[in-house]
């Protein structure tokens, strides 16, 4: 079986250009999860992007089968993207990487409209500690494999305030984005308060 990984960060590179630092964690049980950052800019300043490295060398489980298949199954990788020099973000590379295991430690599978909660600051004095998962394919293509294996989605996360995901525990994802959009809101704003959900 060949080792995906090269191929997701050939991609990452492509989309995204030369990542400037990489951070390596592991976690007991688990495969090593790499988080790389990479520098970009768009017309309101300088972004710092940060995407997992080693969630799609294993497909994703469905958590009540009684055997994980080995081969076949969905594949992804998380990307954040923030406005640089507005908050301490470097601090995210770990909270990123243990979304990222989750589906080797807590069997689950990481999908769109999924919350994902790290249960503390996603980095020192952050408004949140949850992510909304968004659709892929906007920023990063999707990596197609060879058959039979599932292409590799790369999934871009959308902090959430503590509000917002109660509201969204309600209303739903798409509701929320919906509200996002409505309100103008600078999701890569990592200092922003959270949209007004009256």
């Amino acid at each position: 079986m060949a080792d995906v990984l090269p191929l997701v960060e050939a991609r990452l590179r492509s989309a995204l250009g030369e990542p400037d630092a990489r951070a390596a964690v592991t976690f007991l049980g688990t495969d090593r999860i790499e988080v790389l950052r990479f520098r970009a800019a768009d017309q309101e300043g300088d972004l710092v992007r940060y995407a997992t490295l080693g969630m799609s060398a294993q497909p994703m489980a469905d958590p009540t089968a009684p055997l994980a298949d080995p081969v076949k199954g969905p594949r992804a990788e998380l990307v954040l993207s923030v406005r640089a020099g507005r908050a301490d973000t470097g601090k995210a590379l770990r909270p990123l990487a243990v979304l990222a295991a989750s589906p080797q430690v807590e069997g689950v599978i990481v999908a769109p409209g999924a919350s994902l909660d790290v249960g503390e600051a996603l980095w020192p004095g952050a408004p949140f500690s949850s992510v909304l998962v968004a659709e892929p394919g906007g920023l990063v293509e999707d990596l197609e494999l060879d058959a039979p294996l599932d292409p590799v989605r790369f999934l871009p996360l959308l902090p959430m305030t503590p509000n917002e995901a109660a509201w969204k525990r309600v209303h739903g994802g798409q509701a929320l984005q919906e509200r996002w959009l409505t309100h103008g809101t600078d999701l890569r704003d990592p200092s922003r308060r959270s949209v007004p959900l009256e």
